[in-house]
């Protein structure tokens, strides 16, 4: 079993590169497979959710073509899927599952997506619902909405779907369905969540009527099917979930300086830069090529000290992936720092709440686990510990970040699964520990 082991460093002044967007790269290869024409996608995040989607749209028709790193070229399907001949593969990812659920849906075929034992625990239900009330016909054989998932797709009527809960892949699995439902498909969001789809089918041609939020936050996103998908060439910028572990790190240690070139700052991301900064972190944006589909630019990060702060609402959806993060800078700020309304917390890879408050607990930090989020009194010294990560790669990546403050050594269990999302963490870390 591969393990993290960490100690305590001096300040961290160094240039780090962030791999690839996870959340553009699925899309990208989604996007590019069911376009018409050849697309070539560079940047591309080759960590295993993201080459679980290249494997899954390969099985399903599309000729995919790897160039060089993080280079591929795709051979679109013009939205023709073919019938697979075994299962489905999705890996640990839940994006691809519930992406290509909406994909699915509306395809004359019949296709069983298949995954890991941590995937087969996570709940699908969120996005069978409305797929189901467009048409699509889903068998959970592991019950309650949970995989292995058979979709037997078809002809499919649009639908006006309020989402109870935020969530950019149940948006996302919505508008793909659409996409070739004959009329207006539309979402309302309950609050703005990550925009990556709308942005991209825009960039690969599509038409969508984008509302702007209303009074209680709440917008629309409209599309009139059946409407085709045109290949075009797309750059993938640097990940800011991926980046978010040094944000915290060096915001956090006095005397750092850290630069992180070509990073994403789409508005929908950078949650995690606006509660830090609020935090007293000392981070600036450098915006670069006004024009790109996705905004990007260089960030910069002076060690500080950071306080608590209250982590909540419609805050949340923007910064999701980046809480398990964000509680280590809570348990290194001064003062109290309260996370609520994150519920969804407790069905990511792992139940991200009770295992971030186990963690910080072992290393000495006083925390109170809630039923949606976890209050953190900051500024107890923290000491290391043996950790698990139970299979989850931000815990695992979150608790290396914290042992950089820790007494003692750090030793985390199991970090096999950063290789989901950030394959090239571990060296990082240990350029950042020898410097």
């Amino acid at each position: 079993m591969k393990t993290f082991s960490v100690h305590s460093c001096g300040p961290i002044r160094a240039e780090i590169l962030i791999p690839g967007d996870k959340s553009m790269s699925h899309r990208s290869a989604m996007f590019a497979s069911l376009a018409q024409g050849c697309s070539t996608i560079t940047g591309f995040l080759e960590a295993e959710d993201c080459l679980s989607t290249i494997s899954a749209m390969r099985s399903l028709g599309a000729r995919i073509e790897r160039t060089g790193t993080g280079a591929f070229v795709v051979e679109g399907t013009s939205g023709q899927l073919s019938q697979p001949v075994g299962d489905v593969d999705c890996g640990n990812s839940g994006t691809t599952m519930r992406l290509l659920s909406g994909i699915l849906a509306s395809q004359p075929i019949r296709a069983r997506m298949i995954g890991d034992a941590s995937l087969s625990k996570r709940p699908m239900g969120r996005v069978i619902k409305p797929l189901t009330e467009m048409g699509a016909c889903f068998t959970s054989e592991g019950g309650d909405g949970k995989p292995p998932l058979v979709v037997e797709g078809g002809k499919l009527s649009p639908l006006c779907y309020e989402m109870p809960v935020a969530s950019a892949q149940v948006k996302s699995a919505i508008l793909l369905a659409g996409l070739y439902a004959e009329g207006e498909t539309s979402v309302i969001e309950p609050a703005v969540c990550r925009d990556h789809t709308e942005r991209m089918l825009q960039e690969f041609g599509v038409q969508l009527e984008l509302g702007e939020g209303d009074s209680q936050g709440r917008r629309r996103i409209a599309l009139k099917g059946p409407q085709k998908l045109k290949a075009r060439d797309f750059a993938v910028p640097g990940d800011i979930s991926s980046a978010a572990f040094w944000l915290v790190a060096a915001s956090a240690k006095q005397g750092s300086d850290v630069t992180m070139p070509g990073v994403g700052l789409n508005p929908t991301r950078t949650g995690i830069i606006s509660v830090l900064q609020r935090m007293g972190a000392n981070i600036t944006a450098h915006p670069a090529d006004p024009k790109a589909a996705e905004p990007l630019g260089t960030i910069r990060v002076v060690g500080s000290q950071l306080h608590g702060t209250v982590i909540e609402g419609a805050e949340i959806p923007n910064v999701i992936d980046e809480l398990p993060i964000l509680a280590v800078a809570g348990a290194l700020a001064h003062g109290t720092t309260i996370i609520r309304d994150a519920k969804e917390l407790r069905v990511k890879e792992t139940d991200r709440i009770a295992a971030v408050a186990g963690n910080l607990r072992a290393m000495g930090a006083n925390v109170t686990e809630t039923e949606d989020g976890m209050v953190i009194e900051g500024g107890h010294p923290l000491h290391g510990a043996h950790l698990e990560c139970f299979h989850d790669h931000r815990i695992a990546m979150a608790f290396a970040i914290a042992g950089l403050f820790a007494e003692g050594k750090t030793v985390i269990e199991g970090v096999e699964c950063v290789a989901t999302s950030y394959p090239t963490f571990g060296a990082t870390l240990d350029s950042v520990i020898s410097h």
